[in-house]
């Protein structure tokens, strides 16, 4: 029943339904940024004035919100077991889901595959107090002479990755399948020029919830910005180092530097930039994107999603909709010959309420307008395996689960075969945890302990 409502509704995947989003992928409520949060799941956003679902009972959760539920009002100096140096308080963006982080100096100032915090994407400069990153701007152009405004997050080569600043992805070689990687040409004076991909941010987001208490799937939706058939973000070079794959989400296109330096100040302007965008600014040569809080083996980390190849996952992001991931062998499994993609955890049903400990999920995401908290497997310092495309899996908290008590956040993949062999935890149409046929791109950015 709940595959054919999905095929019916969105005309996806067919037999292998999974809907995925994060949110991530990514905004300050890092998902949707509806206008205003709510109080609790019994009070819906209004969604780019569609219409608020009627109000619900809230589902039981595994674990009743405190009294005391404001993280904030945690004082590391006196409350045991937190107290000392060891600790601090979260940053803001993420303190409502992550009180308290691994203070510094800490084990991974000597050593990364140690406890505490790392800054992955070395070329970034993250604001935690706003929860953004800083990168480097850079400008490209087409073939025709369009202007392609792009950042690098990744590459497939160590070597070049460490003198970039970026996170070294070597499965993205395997990316390089159909119009998986597109071509481009270092032109004399060093500009990029891509023979072809290219990208309209003119659509109006917009998402209309489903009804309460199942906001997800929504009733309809559109994307911020679409990518054309041949558009990746995912480019090699013909001369120069012809053999690395480069990850360059595209953040503008077609307009002029004079245009973009106007919002070097903030508020873009979304009919001509990315959805991620606060800031950016040519004069410069940087621009300012919103992260988004997720887990990878119980590791609190900050991403951002730049493309989907799903018009649902890419609304729920805030990225952009690109078809040409639909040629990657995205079934694969881990370490496979030709896998260019880690998989990614996204529950539908988790509880709900902002100041629920065990907030989780896409219901939540829509209704609370906070991060879903996916959960993402291998990143770099703590697998081998990364890579910044994810392939989605999409589960949800049976109803036997939920009145038993025993839903709670899943904060590492491992955690989800206890819950799936008892029955507790299942594909949307009930059967087994798999992989959707949805990539998205979500470059990590920083990992938190």
């Amino acid at each position: 029943m709940f595959r054919s409502m999905f095929a019916k509704r969105l005309g996806w995947l067919g037999a292998t339904l999974l809907i995925p989003v994060a949110l991530s992928a990514c905004s300050p409520a890092a998902f949707i940024q509806p206008e205003a949060l709510a109080e609790s799941s019994n009070q819906p956003q209004q969604v780019n004035n569609a219409p608020v679902p009627p109000a619900a009972p809230a589902a039981p959760q595994a674990t009743a919100a405190p009294a005391a539920a404001n993280p904030a009002s945690l004082d590391l100096t006196r409350d045991a077991p937190f107290s000392g140096l060891e600790y601090k308080a979260a940053p803001e963006p993420i303190r409502a889901d992550v009180p308290i982080v691994v203070n510094q100096p800490a084990p991974s100032d000597v050593n990364p595959l140690l406890l505490g915090p790392v800054k992955l994407l070395k070329s970034a400069t993250i604001n935690e107090n706003e929860g953004t990153a800083t990168l480097p701007l850079r400008q490209g152009r087409m073939a025709n002479g369009d202007l392609v405004w792009y950042i690098i997050t990744d590459t497939s080569d160590q070597g070049i990755s460490d003198l970039m600043g970026v996170n070294y992805a070597p499965k993205l070689a395997y990316a390089d399948v159909g119009r998986g990687v597109r071509r481009a040409t270092l032109d004399g004076d060093g500009t990029t020029i891509f023979e072809k991909g290219k990208v309209d941010f003119a659509p109006k987001w917009n998402l209309v919830p489903g009804d309460a208490p199942n906001f997800f799937p929504p009733k309809s939706v559109q994307p911020g910005s679409v990518g054309d058939n041949d558009y990746t973000p995912l480019f090699r070079l013909t001369n120069g180092r012809t053999d690395v794959v480069y990850n360059a989400p595209v953040l503008a296109y077609g307009v002029s530097a004079d245009a973009l330096n106007a919002m070097c100040n903030g508020k873009p302007n979304l009919d001509i930039v990315h959805d991620k965008v606060t800031r950016i600014c040519p004069r410069d040569g940087t621009v300012t994107i919103k992260l988004t809080l997720g887990y990878s083996f119980a590791k609190p980390v900050w991403y951002a999603s730049f493309d989907s190849n799903v018009d649902v996952a890419a609304t729920l992001e805030r990225a952009t909709l690109t078809p040409a991931y639909n040629d990657l062998a995205n079934k694969l499994q881990d370490n496979s010959v030709g896998e260019s993609e880690e998989r990614l955890l996204i529950t539908i049903n988790g509880g709900t309420g902002v100041n629920n400990p065990d907030r989780q999920g896409l219901n939540s995401a829509i209704s609370d307008g906070r991060d879903p908290i996916n959960v993402f497997g291998g990143i770099p310092t703590v697998n081998l395996d990364y890579s910044p495309l994810w392939r989605l899996m999409l589960g949800k908290w049976s109803q036997e689960a939920i009145d038993k008590g025993y839903r709670t956040r899943i904060i590492d993949l491992f955690q989800v075969h206890q819950y799936e062999t008892r029955g507790y935890y299942t594909s949307p149409d009930g059967g087994r945890v798999d992989f959707s046929g949805i990539v998205v791109n979500c470059p990590i950015f920083m990992r938190f302990n």
